[in-house]
């Protein structure tokens, strides 16, 4: 099955992994650090992007709603619809944070969703 815009709707979460994300000018933001799961519901949290830091260290990471992230086959990575300095005001955490207790209940996932404007999918 494919979505709207014609990608396929499976993929495996070890392939996203490093994936390198764009914003729509076409410049390289980061990357996607991992895939975060809810386990209760079978539906994806969301994506955590990363970028700064050096070789890891300081780097925090930036959950963002999968929905937000759009697989460009001609850039061979995920282009999100804003600049990266929206990326650096949006809520970030250390990569522990985003699973410590359930994502703080939801609460990270919910600041996630405010902060980019997106339709609840829960």
């Amino acid at each position: 099955m494919t979505t709207a815009s014609g990608h396929t709707s499976a993929i495996l979460a070890s392939r996203v992994k490093g994936t390198a994300v764009y914003n729509s000018a076409g410049d390289k933001i980061g990357h996607v650090e991992d895939v975060v799961l809810d386990k209760q519901s079978d539906h994806i949290m969301f994506a955590a992007l990363g970028f700064g830091g050096v070789l890891g260290m300081g780097e925090k990471y930036y959950p963002v709603p999968w929905s937000v992230l759009d697989y460009s086959p001609d850039k061979g990575g995920y282009v999100v619809p804003m600049s990266k300095q929206t990326l650096e005001k949006a809520p970030a955490y250390s990569m522990d944070d985003l699973t410590k207790n359930d994502g703080s209940f939801g609460d990270i996932r919910e600041k996630s969703y405010t902060y980019y404007n997106v339709k609840r999918d829960w």
